[in-house]
């Protein structure tokens, strides 16, 4: 219960000190991570800098696919040739064999400080967060399935 209750003000200091929705995500993504992994704050000292750092690092690989592939997508497929189209492939094969040699050095790097069993966990809270974050997003926009509303 004391855990739960430093994670909620963590998540409100955090988020009145800091601008912006990014800042917002992350804090809220921080709590998230840390009661999921239930880390001990021994481990979160640990553990903390490593994660930010590769989350950093995997940031930049996604604002790199959006500027190098994502945009060439929305100027419309229909303008392509073959070999732009082979480039394209070729940037996003790039980018997803640098984003798992991150993974990796991340799971290298985060064996020294947690288990292996937080580690799994760490990946299934990722995309648990992913998930919720996605859903929050839809409800707060009134998105509506192709039924009506959900």
């Amino acid at each position: 219960m004391k855990k739960l209750i430093f994670i909620f003000l963590l998540v409100t200091i955090t988020i009145q000190a800091q601008e912006g929705k990014h800042e917002k995500i992350k804090a809220y993504k921080t709590a998230y991570i840390t009661e999921k992994l239930s880390l001990t704050s021994s481990e979160a000292e640990k553990f903390w800098p490593i994660y930010n750092k590769f989350d950093d690092k995997f940031r930049d690989l996604r604002k790199k696919e959006r500027s190098e592939i994502f945009q060439k997508l929305r100027e419309g497929l229909d303008n392509l040739n073959d070999a732009e189209a082979n480039e394209l492939i070729d940037v996003s094969l790039t980018i997803e064999s640098e984003e798992v040699a991150l993974r990796k050095q991340l799971i290298t790097e985060l064996r020294k400080v947690i288990s292996p069993k937080k580690i799994i966990i760490l990946k299934k809270a990722e995309d648990d967060f992913k998930r919720e974050l996605l859903d929050r997003y839809r409800n707060s926009k009134g998105e509506k399935g192709p039924k009506g509303p959900k």
